[in-house]
């Protein structure tokens, strides 16, 4: 059956930050979302790319030589291999678009870093 998603419900059913849910699945990619406050930490996909889409808020993904913000409606895709540190000094909502195996933290393994998503 397929069925529409509502991404203001979806981020309704969840409160923790830095926790990516996954809200769906398109050609081996999963669609997630995240709610982004404080800082994350320094990190990269080996063979990843991944796209962040303000779907509310304000992002700032900082890189080693450029910061790029981002308003409500604007996407960047960081490409693999590119170091990358994602902020929002007040709270953001954001979908992420990334292969099934990617990640949260990359090459990091630390106490954000979220082995098992769940489905929201």
């Amino acid at each position: 059956m397929i069925e529409k998603v509502n991404l203001a419900q979806k981020f309704g059913r969840f409160q923790e930050y830095w926790r990516p849910k996954i809200a769906g699945e398109l050609n081996g990619q999963y669609i997630k979302l995240v709610k982004i406050k404080g800082k994350f930490v320094w990190h990269h996909h080996e063979t990843e790319d991944e796209l962040f889409l303000v779907v509310k808020g304000r992002l700032l993904i900082k890189l080693r030589d450029q910061e790029i913000h981002l308003e409500e409606g604007e996407l960047v895709i960081i490409p693999k291999g590119i170091e990358h540190l994602p902020v929002a000094s007040e709270e953001a909502r954001v979908l992420l678009l990334e292969p099934k195996t990617t990640l949260n933290t990359g090459n990091v393994q630390n106490e954000r870093t979220v082995a098992n998503e769940e489905w929201v």
